[in-house]
């Protein structure tokens, strides 16, 4: 494969990882707010819950970046 062809994968991966992590924050916030329950109760699974699906995309990003840096050698 051309390393152009790689990099422009890389960047098709970079979107789509960010689109399908926004759409599952959008989902899950959706399922929260969905619950009867105060507001205040549910808040830790809000934080948490969007720390752990920025935290994959983040190491998704760095794989990512890591595996353009390797091709750049």
């Amino acid at each position: 494969m051309e390393k152009a062809q790689q990099e422009t994968i890389i960047l098709w991966l970079k979107r789509v990882a960010a689109i399908i992590t926004i759409i599952v924050w959008g989902y899950l916030m959706a399922i929260f707010l969905k619950d009867p329950t105060p507001f205040a109760e549910p808040t830790p699974y809000y934080t948490g819950s969007a720390l752990l699906i920025f935290a994959v995309l983040t190491g998704v990003f760095k794989g990512l970046e890591y595996w353009k840096q390797q091709i750049n050698m």
